[in-house]
């Protein structure tokens, strides 16, 4: 059994999924990035203004974009646009 993919989700994206984290399931060989969000969206469809605006965070490296894969074990945090002091 593979682990599941661990999202992180700060500020909106907290607010559009009513939580601050959930798991996922992905196929053995992963997922682009791409897609794993559009499923995210599917599912969550208050995420999709969000996703349109945020970073990602794979293992604790930042993404160009939605450019890699997302694979079982991995976790990825969503970081919209936020400001505070």
């Amino acid at each position: 059994m593979t682990a599941p993919v661990r999202v992180l989700l700060f500020a909106s994206a907290r607010t559009a999924v009513n939580s601050a984290r959930i798991e996922r399931k992905v196929p053995e060989r992963g997922l682009p990035v791409r897609q794993f969000l559009d499923e995210l969206v599917r599912d969550y469809p208050a995420l999709r203004p969000v996703t349109e605006v945020a970073r990602f965070v794979r293992n604790g490296e930042y993404l160009m974009g939605t450019r890699g894969r997302i694979g079982p074990g991995d976790e990825l945090a969503i970081h919209p646009p936020y400001s505070g002091g």
